[in-house]
């Protein structure tokens, strides 16, 4: 009798792994995109109920020198890569601002001198508030000659954005992207997509850079803390474990004094410099804000900007209170008086700087920065950075 064999589909136990590798993968994939998508939507959602504060408000806030202070270092960082460009023959570069907010770098920009400004934000409002920022501006300056711009709502970590530009072939000298790139670092999908936006197209010699958070001080805060939280009365960091610090969607909640109260994630330098590097970008800078200021503090210009954003505050004050009621707050700048004035007798000594608890807060970030390679070896082409340079307050005698 002739035995009919049944035919067995084998599966090679490597294959199988294999398939159940990419299901798991999907699976993986499919959740954090779902993820992504409701996390920035909280995001949008949170800064689209922010009210603009009035003049007063903001004086008032507990961290207004510290705000200040964030802006001036904003600023001087502008001011320093469109100075390289201008030295290499770029004097109105056109510029991609990626997170744009409600449009505060707007007269940064004008100061700078673009030849073009993209803004753009997943947040409609402050889109929308940024536009009229623009405009208002541009009526006031409807004498000279106005640099143009264009305004996206549009995610950065999920969206392309060159399909969404007026002309497609449009290239960057600059990208910016100011206290935005570590919200997306909630998966790895998000971040590639966002830093792919910030390289992708920009010219060769250009440059990407922003500020972000301090990982290593963030990561050694928590671990010191007793519990999963650390900070003062004017900003709270709180993780979900301080165990593990994955590369991404290592989760914690910043929460800052009547501005932020929202879900971010950390940023760790060699992750950024990696997913940079396959889009030709070469690091050049990366600076605690504490180094950043005592580099760029000195010269002329930077000082006065000091004064005229009131990025510091003037102690002893002049009869009015100081920002901060905290006992040691202003202990640092107390002992420079006095060595000050114990070296030049009536003297009286006054400083600027801001009070420990703002400092504080302000000390989580660091500003980077990558150039998009190229063969012109003329480029700031050295990586400035330093890990272990001591944590100073910020402070300057007037």
């Amino acid at each position: 009798m002739e035995r009919h064999h049944a035919s067995v589909n084998t599966v090679s136990p490597n294959k199988r792994k294999l398939e159940n590798y990419e299901e798991n993968r999907d699976l993986k994939r499919k959740k954090e995109a779902d993820g992504d998508h409701a996390n920035s939507k909280l995001v949008a959602e949170h800064y689209n109920k922010r009210g603009n504060t009035s003049c007063a408000e903001r004086r008032n806030s507990k961290i207004f020198y510290m705000r200040n202070f964030n802006n001036w270092t904003k600023s001087v960082l502008i001011r320093k890569y469109t100075d390289a460009l201008y030295h290499v023959g770029v004097a109105h570069p056109v510029v991609l601002d990626l997170g744009c907010g409600k449009g505060g770098d707007v007269l940064k920009w004008d100061k700078a001198r673009p030849r073009h400004l993209v803004c753009t934000d997943l947040a409609e409002t402050s889109v929308s508030q940024c536009k009229e920022r623009y405009a208002l501006l541009k009526r006031r300056n409807r004498n000279r000659q106005f640099f143009s711009a264009e305004f996206i709502v549009a995610d950065s970590s999920t969206e392309n954005l060159k399909e969404k530009l007026e002309d497609t072939n449009l290239m960057f000298d600059i990208t910016s992207c100011q206290f935005v790139v570590h919200y997306t670092f909630e998966s790895e999908d998000k971040a590639e997509t966002m830093v792919k936006n910030a390289c992708n197209n920009l010219k060769e010699g250009g440059y990407f850079f922003g500020t972000t958070v301090n990982s290593e001080k963030l990561i050694n805060s928590v671990k010191k803390s007793d519990g999963l939280s650390f900070g003062n009365n004017v900003y709270d960091v709180t993780f979900e474990n301080k165990e593990e610090f994955p590369e991404f969607a290592c989760k914690y909640i910043f929460q800052l004094h009547d501005v932020v109260n929202c879900p971010e994630f950390l940023l760790k330098k060699e992750t950024l410099v990696r997913l940079c590097k396959k889009h030709n970008m070469r690091l050049v800078e990366w600076k605690t804000f504490s180094e950043f200021f005592e580099e760029n503090s000195r010269p002329k210009e930077n000082f006065r900007l000091i004064q005229r954003m009131k990025s510091l505050e003037v102690f002893p004050p002049n009869g009015e209170p100081l920002n901060s009621a905290v006992e040691g707050d202003y202990e640092h700048a107390q002992l420079e008086c006095d060595r000050i004035n114990e070296k030049y007798p009536g003297s009286k000594t006054r400083v600027a700087t801001l009070s420990k608890t703002e400092w504080e807060a302000a000390s989580i970030y660091v500003v980077f920065a990558f150039v998009k390679e190229d063969n012109n070896k003329n480029l700031m082409s050295s990586e400035e950075t330093r890990t272990t340079a001591p944590d100073k307050t910020p402070l300057v005698i007037l």
